[in-house]
């Protein structure tokens, strides 16, 4: 892979930059939306996601950066109860995956999957985590997640 093709990598990236409000649903519980930043780092070598989130959701740090030799995106990510994952990435300007099926810097009690894609506007994604926890099962929807763009001189959601 060459730089040519890293950089359009990178480029793909570009629609998630900047600052979202994000929409949890768990059964039973009303959970506040919580918020969610992206922007390069490093030259743009990197694109960083900090997320803040009411409870049951933990705070958050993901790096995601892109293999120079197969341009394929790692997702390398970090939270506030001190977990660290590594999620396989793939994105195409549409469609967001991100997947956990190996142990990494934490045991793997279970498989996870997010799937995610971007509204026609640019300014919504759609996705849902989910979970597999016996290899012989499918998958399970773990819960739904939507990020709606900030826009300029919105007022904050109450935390």
């Amino acid at each position: 892979m060459g730089a040519v093709a890293r950089q359009e990598a990178l480029k793909r990236l570009e629609v998630l930059v900047g600052e979202w409000v994000v929409e949890a649903e768990f059964p039973g519980l009303e959970v506040p939306p919580g918020r969610s930043v992206f922007e390069w780092s490093l030259d743009g070598q990197f694109l960083v996601q900090r997320s803040e989130a009411p409870n049951p959701v933990p705070d958050s740090m993901s790096i995601i950066a892109v293999d120079p030799e197969t341009g394929a995106y790692t997702q390398h990510y970090f939270d506030s109860r001190g977990v660290v994952r590594t999620y396989a990435m793939a994105f195409d300007g549409e469609v967001w995956q991100l997947l956990r099926e190996t142990p990494d810097f934490s045991p793997l009690d279970f498989r996870q999957r997010f799937l995610g894609r971007i509204g026609d506007d640019g300014d919504t994604i759609r996705g849902a985590w989910e979970k597999r926890t016996d290899e012989s099962a499918g998958w399970e929807r773990d819960f739904p997640l939507t990020y709606r763009r900030r826009t300029a001189g919105a007022v904050d959601e109450p935390r």
